[in-house]
């Protein structure tokens, strides 16, 4: 008679035999599967077992994280013997063990690991160790995969059933090095809140400067009591504390030993009751569990941590696509001129703008704008320095009227330390370009017969100075005349050397092109802009904006 063959599962849900049936047995994240395991580590589809004439094979199915037999990874399958310790994921996912006749007595799956492990108080260490070795199975198991409170609620409810105390808690050093309460609990699981759970904190402090645990057999002998005055007073007598230290081992074969160990905070245990608290094998028991424990809620932090950069990263990426859905498209054209434009942020949102407008009467109106910061803060106030422009050109009377209510808004505002320069110019069908400069570079333009003429006319940056008036510019343009707006990422971007591209490249580049298209200059400026800088890093937001000047026929 054939032995149906099993896997005992171990992992964060606890422990339990599964029969290996229907064939193929799937196995992964998956609610279709024949064994669905959770686990940041296991795929959805991750695994799977077959039969092959008399043998059974398990088939990695291009898991993210892989298929593991004792140890060796699977990369597409492996034959199986009773015993086989299956792993999915290198830490964060489960464990099986591959049998063919005996198997873990059939238990409820909802039980957590640390909670059933052991049947009293005074059980856990003395009796036998085994009921410690599968909990720090289950602790591996666990992995990435849990949040952190979940971590120090098993952590502490283990420890406490192994040692018989009567309350424990988990400190962790923050940010600055000292020890914070994150987690008490008491005995059948109860949630301690750190209001009520009062302790003193001269052992933890000591515990964890030192890396040495510390056993206090009744807080009544000697001086301890004078010193420890406000445990005595809640009738805790017995502690034992000890410290979580983070140990991590060099994958090569010619290290020895560990080569890192960081500590990250205390688990300190007490009680009223001597019980197995002070037994040798607990402390011994404790001090192999902080190991493992350690290691899981330092994954459990990293783990969060890496929850929440994804969060922030999506955050910038909807961001970015904000900030690009606001500006205008790249190419523009009308009766009388083209417009070409492009802006490549320094990170992923930047503080670079630009704007197109057609305005009423055959009038071109653009702006390119530069907010003082890089980044997200920068990034705001560039979205609300382009919505006031766009809401002042409509009603004003010329760009120095422009700017100066643009300033009055951002003044109004109040934004600490933030200002912006900015070009606003307005291009009329007969060529005249009235234009205003509030502090920024200077924008070129390039004349058919290669004259260079700058627009400087203005006033200062916008949104430092209350009640500043801005004087207005005006030139005449003639037919294929170009104007290049820009910000100081593109004239002062540096190449490994650290010298600047400068405005006399600017012009180089516009005098020798032979196409006088306004997108072909602005493919041809940043083309030679990248083989100036090469490898050199951004350090700035850039961006151009090529106005060119075509007069409507019989003008």
């Amino acid at each position: 008679m054939s032995v149906t063959p099993r896997l005992d599962v171990v992992d964060g849900a606890g422990r339990r035999s599964v029969d290996v049936s229907p064939l193929p047995f799937a196995i992964g994240r998956r609610d279709t599967n024949h064994l669905q395991l959770g686990g940041s580590e296991v795929s959805r589809d991750h695994a799977e077992i077959v039969m092959e004439g008399a043998r059974y094979l398990v088939r990695d199915k291009k898991s993210r994280f892989g298929t593991f037999v004792n140890g060796d990874a699977v990369t597409t399958e492996r034959l199986l013997k009773p015993g086989d310790v299956i792993r999915l994921g290198r830490t964060g996912g489960a464990e099986l063990v591959f049998q063919v006749g005996s198997a873990y007595p059939p238990g409820p799956p909802s039980v957590p690991l640390g909670v059933s492990v052991v049947s009293g108080p005074a059980a856990g260490a003395i009796g036998d160790l085994r009921h410690v070795a599968r909990l720090l199975e289950g602790l591996r198991a666990l992995g990435t995969g849990r949040v952190l409170d979940d971590v120090l609620a098993l952590v502490l409810d283990s420890a406490i059933d192994v040692s018989g105390a009567e309350r424990g808690f988990i400190m962790l050093a923050g940010d600055d090095g000292a020890l914070e309460f994150k987690m008490g609990r008491g005995r059948g699981q109860q949630q301690l809140e750190g209001s009520t759970f009062q302790t003193s904190r001269k052992i933890p402090e000591e515990v964890f400067e030192t890396g040495n645990a510390r056993l206090i057999a009744d807080l009544l002998d000697g001086e301890l009591a004078n010193v420890h005055m406000g445990t005595v007073a809640l009738g805790i007598r017995h502690v034992l504390c000890v410290p979580l230290d983070v140990v991590r081992y060099v994958d090569d074969a010619t290290a020895v030993g560990p080569i890192a160990a960081r500590r990250i905070g205390v688990l300190y245990l007490d009680s009223r009751e001597r019980g197995a608290l002070l037994a040798a094998s607990t402390r011994g028991a404790l001090e192999t569990l902080a190991a493992e424990a350690s290691l899981a809620i330092e994954n459990a932090r990293l783990y969060r941590s890496a929850l929440e950069k994804a969060k922030l990263e999506q955050d910038i990426r909807i961001a970015a696509e904000i900030q690009q859905a606001l500006l205008p498209k790249p190419r523009h054209a009308g009766a009388f001129f083209q417009t070409a434009a492009t802006t490549i942020p320094c990170r992923s949102i930047g503080g670079d703008f630009y704007d197109v407008i057609d305005l009423d009467g055959d009038v071109l109106g653009f702006a390119l704008g530069d907010v003082a910061g890089k980044g997200p803060p920068a990034a705001l106030l560039s979205a609300l320095v382009q919505g006031i422009i766009a809401a002042q050109t409509a009603s004003s009377d010329g760009p120095s009227a422009t700017l100066a209510r643009v300033n009055k808004a951002m003044i109004r505002r109040a934004v600490a330390a933030r200002y912006a320069t900015m070009f606003y110019g307005e291009l009329h069908a007969d060529g005249r370009l009235v234009y205003g400069n509030a502090g920024h570079n200077p924008p070129i333009v390039i004349a058919t017969d290669g004259t260079v003429r700058r627009l400087d006319a203005g006033g200062p940056p916008v949104g430092l100075f209350d009640g500043i008036p801005y004087d207005s510019g005006e030139v005449q343009l003639s037919a294929g005349d170009r104007v290049i707006v820009f910000s100081d990422g593109v004239s002062e971007a540096c190449n490994i050397s650290e010298e600047e591209f400068g405005d006399a490249r600017i012009i180089a580049v516009a005098s020798a092109l032979s196409d006088p298209s306004a997108s072909a200059l602005v493919d041809a400026l940043m083309t030679e802009l990248r083989s100036y800088t090469g490898a050199a890093p951004q350090g700035d937001d850039i961006t151009a904006l090529v106005i060119a000047y075509y007069p409507p026929a019989g003008a």
